[in-house]
């Protein structure tokens, strides 16, 4: 059976059970693995910022692991923002720094990439919910055009789970960021959607 490596922050780990029930018999579900915690723990399950998703993805390469496809993103933790400070985690030219190296290391691994927007924040939400750090839906709809931009040049399909998202309503949240599990659902069937019919299209 065809693989699949799923390489995404904490909204993917919630979508992730769903995805890979939905995708059964398609396509044999894997993840970066390891213990859910702190996002920027290179062993943990949380694929982070995009510094953290380019130090797996080479070692990844220096361990000779191969995929037949993988789906990627990153973004949501590289817009923290300090609150004190207003600086970002990662500014955005890093991270467009940061998404060229990984589509190279990316074409090394798998050999269908799938990139997924990064989904939607609510100012008003996050940042009464959250304290240590901000988040801000300009910011994501920056960092989205960066990242649109890098997979257009580089013909990288891309999942819009951002705009899909915004499509369910106004009651999603259960935290700052994080979607309820009904919510968690329609994404995976939305990207089990967009792979199945990527797959006919390979056959």
């Amino acid at each position: 059976m065809l693989t699949l490596h799923v390489v995404g922050d904490s909204i993917s780990m919630h979508y992730g059970p769903f995805l890979e029930r939905y995708l059964s018999g398609l396509l044999a579900y894997s993840r970066k693995e390891g213990i859910p915690g702190d996002p920027q723990e290179p062993n943990g399950a949380n694929g982070g910022d995009s510094s953290l998703v380019l130090r797996y993805l080479t070692a990844c390469q220096q361990r000779g692991w191969h995929w037949n496809w993988m789906l990627l993103n990153c973004g949501l933790h590289d817009i923290k923002t300090d609150p004190l400070t207003g600086m970002k985690q990662i500014s955005p030219e890093t991270y467009r720094r940061n998404l060229g190296a990984i589509v190279a290391l990316a074409r090394s691994l798998a050999e269908h990439i799938v990139w997924v927007r990064t989904t939607p924040v609510v100012d008003a939400i996050h940042n009464t919910r959250q304290q240590q750090f901000h988040r801000f839906a300009a910011d994501v709809d920056h960092y989205n055009a960066i990242a649109d931009r890098i997979m257009a040049a580089q013909r990288i399909p891309t999942i819009d789970l951002f705009g899909f998202t915004q499509t369910l309503g106004d009651d999603l949240y259960v935290d700052h960021v994080h979607f309820a599990e009904q919510v968690q659902q329609l994404q995976a069937a939305y990207i089990a959607g967009f792979l199945a019919a990527s797959l006919q299209v390979q056959r």
